[in-house]
């Protein structure tokens, strides 16, 4: 019986020899295993594939990373994929100081205005690109001062990645979720600086940005909303990530809007039962957090470059989104 066979039939049974089996010289690399499974889930959920290979997975990243990204999606999915008019805005590529570090991030924002409300936007797995872009002008048009830090700077370009397992180990298992809350503090602080109201502050996020929603609603008070579509809420603990989501529940200091698609092959719906638990017994931030679950949305269903992209739901989600941040008193 091999290590991870004996653990997963140890734990499974709820057998009492897991602590000399996490005694095990073999079990850091089990663990690390299982954290690279968690990322895997993640990606093979946002294309829509339980696996990638030849053809059909490049063109699965083509369409999802930046490199690539306008051919790709004017030939595949050119009917669903929204180009936000940038008229009346600001927006481009701007440099924020992460403590002598020069971080790259994107910003939209209406143009000639300032004390403007402020909405964090983070990408999922594959970085900034236009349709993260897309997101920060769509924020805009609506008033707020929309910013996409590039939060994979330091680890590598994910774009520069033609295989799923290598951009998950190489980049995105490597980021610490300590450097990421940083980043977005020095994000929140480039904001003040620069035509932003932070006491109007809010964060939005999707799939690995939608974890991350989750987690800087619990490290930010400043934070008044935030909006996390289909972020994971359990996982294997590691020095990078050390806590998932459900574990920091009681920490939420910020009312968040989940959106979640009951059809998604990465997050159980059970883990939303777990989650929404958790927040009942929390602070008063947690307990007004709230859940929707769209009945046959996929993950990913916001993605409006991709197959897994449900019109019905992205635009439900995108106006409950907008009503929140209202409610809670950002816009």
């Amino acid at each position: 019986m091999t290590f991870a066979e004996a653990f997963q039939e140890d734990i499974g049974s709820g057998g009492a020899g897991s602590n000399d089996l996490c005694k095990d010289p073999a079990f850091p690399l089990f663990k690390e295993s299982l954290v690279n499974h968690d990322l895997i889930q993640d990606a093979q959920a946002l294309l829509g594939k339980s696996s990638f290979d030849g053809s059909t997975r490049r063109q699965a990243l083509q369409l999802a990373l930046g490199v690539g990204y306008a051919a790709a999606a004017g030939t595949v999915m050119a009917q669903t994929a929204i180009k936000t008019p940038s008229t009346g805005l600001v927006t481009g590529e701007v440099t924020i100081d992460v403590n002598g570090f020069k971080m790259p991030a994107f910003r939209s924002a209406p143009a000639g205005k300032t004390h403007l409300p402020v909405v964090l936007v983070i990408s999922e797995i594959f970085g900034v690109h236009e349709y993260i872009a897309d997101v920060t002008r769509r924020l805009a048009q609506a008033g707020y001062l929309a910013i996409a830090p590039e939060l994979f700077v330091r680890q590598g370009d994910p774009s520069e990645y033609g295989e799923l397992a290598k951009l998950q180990s190489e980049i995105i298992a490597k980021v610490p979720d300590a450097q990421v809350m940083g980043d977005l503090d020095a994000t929140v602080a480039w904001a003040a600086a620069n035509g932003g109201n932070t006491d109007k502050l809010a964060i939005t996020g999707f799939c690995w940005g939608g974890r991350i929603t989750w987690l800087y609603a619990a490290h930010q008070p400043k934070l008044k909303a935030a909006v996390a579509w289909y972020g994971r809420l359990v996982g294997a603990a590691t020095p990078q990530t050390p806590q998932h989501p459900v574990a920091l529940a009681a920490n939420i200091k910020a009312p968040v809007l989940g959106l979640y698609g009951a059809a998604d092959t990465g997050i159980p719906l059970d883990t939303l039962d777990k989650m929404k638990a958790e927040l009942a017994k929390g602070t008063a931030a947690g307990k007004a957090s709230e859940f929707v679950v769209y009945p046959e949305a996929p993950h990913a269903f916001h993605a409006d470059y991709r197959p897994s992209y449900r019109q019905a739901a992205a635009e439900d989600g995108w106006q409950r989104l907008l009503a929140w941040l209202k409610r809670q008193g950002v816009a």
